[in-house]
């Protein structure tokens, strides 16, 4: 009971942004799929945000249903001719179609249509998180500072390899350092991995292997973060902290790659687990993003908008994962599908239907266990 009176607590003080940001979320991921299926000629029966009964919703000129559920944890858009929200196929329906409505079914579709729609959606995550990042950069711009070192912890595995304060940290691992912020994010994610760091002293550079231990650190809201850290640290003066400011086209530089960092660190971090280098308790589910977009409320609208930019990447990833249920575990089916000259046989899709809808539950109750863990503290 204690537990559970915890959860509640927690989530009353962080479910309307949770909402909002979430159902903006699983919005664009939909509407990916929708405006893609209907350039196909596919029909389409209903665009829902959220799961179970209908809370409230119209019909449109073109018979799609378009509704608000009473689960705000996801969303589906339901094809003609799909058995369920997960676009499995009603073989029964299909096979029972005159020639025209076949056509007009998703799985009547050619494959190229078929995959172009499916991957609409997790593509239309990835373009709001650009969006929204091209936005914050243009509007706010970016908090940056020079790769100098005012500080090495005595006992660090910095002041170990040799890095002395003063020291210009100009590349790691062979890729170029241009702001403080640079390095805390490579090392962050490659705890107990060698690493070689660059600097520069004195007009010469040196190369000086070292390995980041794993340390836990705080947030300002009292969230423990496990990474990887050297040691070092950079001050106002030394690192002539300074906002740097974007024109339009370069704050779409700066989004794209920042995009693309999300990305490699959280396959970084997915190695880290099965490398046994970083833990998985780290994993979050709904109640940890609840939590998220408590915190980040607090802060203002512009971290929203940054948490839900780094959701939007998450969820377009999540739903890459070539496990059936999700649209990459469709793209597998399609890429068979190809090599094949035919899909894969109707019992063969349930079975792997089954095994995918079983790995999601597992990842849910995994994820919600770890969230439960940390609100416990």
């Amino acid at each position: 009971m204690e537990v559970m009176a915890d959860i509640y607590a927690f989530l009353m003080g962080n479910i309307v942004t949770f909402i909002l940001v979430l159902s903006l979320l699983v919005f664009v991921h939909e509407m990916g799929h929708y405006l893609v299926g209907r350039w196909c000629g596919i029909r389409i029966l209903a665009f829902s945000v959220g799961f179970g009964p209908e809370i409230f919703g119209f019909t449109d000129r073109h018979g799609t249903r378009w509704k608000i559920a009473v689960i705000p944890l996801g969303g589906y858009v339901r094809f003609f001719g799909d058995e369920d929200a997960s676009s499995k196929p009603d073989s029964d329906k299909l096979a029972a179609m005159s020639e025209e409505d076949r056509a007009r079914s998703f799985a009547g579709a050619k494959l190229w249509k078929r995959a172009a729609t499916v991957a609409a959606g997790p593509i239309a995550n990835f373009l709001l998180a650009i969006a929204i990042f091209t936005i914050l950069f243009s509007v706010y711009g970016r908090s940056v500072a020079d790769p100098v070192v005012s500080e090495v912890t005595p006992d660090g595995v910095a002041a170990a390899a040799g890095i002395l304060p003063g020291d210009l940290l100009v590349a790691i691992d062979g890729g170029k350092v241009e702001t403080f912020d640079d390095v805390r994010r490579y090392v962050g994610i490659r705890p107990s991995q060698q690493i070689v760091v660059t600097i520069e002293r004195g007009g010469q550079k040196l190369d000086l292997p070292m390995v980041p231990q794993r340390v836990d650190r705080t947030d300002q809201f009292g969230n423990k973060i496990e990474v990887g850290q050297i040691g070092i640290v950079t001050s106002k003066e030394v690192g002539n902290f300074r906002l740097q400011t974007y024109t339009p086209l370069q704050a779409l530089r700066e989004s794209v790659i920042e995009t693309r960092d999300i990305v490699t660190g959280t396959f970084k971090y997915i190695g880290n687990i099965f490398r046994g280098t970083m833990r998985a308790d780290q994993l979050g589910g709904p109640i940890r993003v609840a939590q998220a977009s408590g915190q980040m409320a607090s802060l203002g609208i512009g971290a929203v908008l940054q948490l839900a930019a780094m959701l939007s990447v998450s969820i377009g990833l999540l739903n890459l994962m070539p496990v059936p249920v999700l649209d990459g575990g469709h793209l597998m089916f399609y890429a068979v599908e190809a090599v094949r000259g035919k899909p894969l046989g109707a019992k063969a899709q349930e079975i792997a239907f089954r095994i995918g809808l079983a790995m999601i539950l597992t990842l849910m109750v995994f994820t919600t266990w770890n969230d439960v863990g940390a609100i416990r503290g």
